[in-house]
């Protein structure tokens, strides 16, 4: 049976991708495909709620007090958006390669539902982001996966049935309970979730922690207490490093001036979005904008 890493390469090959960088769709809705030729320093992103799954190359994610290290064999899980720092690696010089996985709310309710009457859900640990090692059945369907990917009438027939399987694979295995708790309407992890999604939807506007505590009914306190144990943030530090995300977007990919980014971010000040953008990304605003022609 061929390793995960080869079906990605056959893929890239059969796709036009030997030299693409990033990361891109594939014919199936909500499954992405990610290369990268060369290493790269640690940098601040934001990661996406999903599931990765990494065929060749590794990755370090480095928070204030831990770090999590993944790469060929490994998944990691994201219930929820991150800002964190990454730095990746290649490996005897091949590129990093994997394959990424949105989870669909819908699919992941039922999921959790079904499997819920035949075994009680424990409680995990909390946290919005973990990795696991790719066991047996994770692997067969990640094979079938790629295999569909390359198959036009497999990836529309069979494409959402596999996606399924593998979101019911994550859940059984060891960082189920990463997805588990975004079923559990009334748990302080899915209130974080929510949460989460209105500070992305809503970055620009005036955000204050007691507001975002009184949506989810809870205490400021515990509030602040359980969205650290989520995003290893607190709220104001998450907002700010979205603030800053969404602004180096707008500089990079729109051509928008610092200060115009600044304004619609959400900040007030241009000389304190200049300071923070700095301290962050360690460039000023005007110094990503060559990185469009690099």
């Amino acid at each position: 049976m061929p390793t995960i890493a080869r079906m990605l390469q056959q893929y890239a090959e059969q796709n036009d991708l030997l030299n693409f960088e990033g990361l891109t769709k594939t014919i199936i809705p909500g499954v992405y495909f990610h290369r990268a030729s060369k290493s790269s320093p640690r940098q601040p992103l934001i990661y996406n709620s999903g599931i990765i799954l990494v065929g060749q190359g590794h990755k370090i994610i480095h928070f204030p007090d831990h770090q999590i290290k993944y790469g060929a064999g490994d998944y990691l899980v994201l219930g929820v958006p991150v800002p964190l720092e990454c730095e990746a690696f290649t490996d005897n010089g091949l590129p990093v390669m994997g394959v990424v996985i949105d989870i669909n709310p819908v699919t992941l309710h039922k999921l959790v539902n079904q499997m819920g009457e035949y075994t009680p859900f424990t409680s995990g640990q909390m946290s919005g982001v973990q990795s696991a090692k790719i066991d047996g059945a994770m692997e067969q369907v990640t094979h079938r996966l790629l295999s569909a990917l390359n198959n036009p009438l497999e990836a529309e027939i069979f494409g959402q049935d596999i996606i399924k399987e593998l979101v019911y694979r994550v859940l059984c295995g060891p960082q189920g309970h990463t997805l588990i708790g975004l079923a559990m309407h009334d748990g302080h992890y899915a209130r974080i979730a929510r949460t989460l999604s209105t500070m992305h939807k809503s970055y620009a506007d005036q955000i204050t922690v007691e507001g975002l505590a009184e949506e989810v009914n809870m205490s400021v306190s515990s509030f602040h207490r359980a969205f650290k144990q989520v995003t290893f943030e607190s709220p104001l530090q998450y907002l700010k490093k979205v603030r800053l995300a969404k602004a180096k977007e707008l500089i990079t990919n729109n051509g928008s001036k610092a200060n115009e980014a600044a304004l619609k971010v959400g900040y007030t000040s241009p000389s304190q979005f200049s300071r923070e953008f700095k301290r962050h990304f360690n460039k000023t605003p005007s110094e990503v904008v060559p990185q469009l022609n690099s």
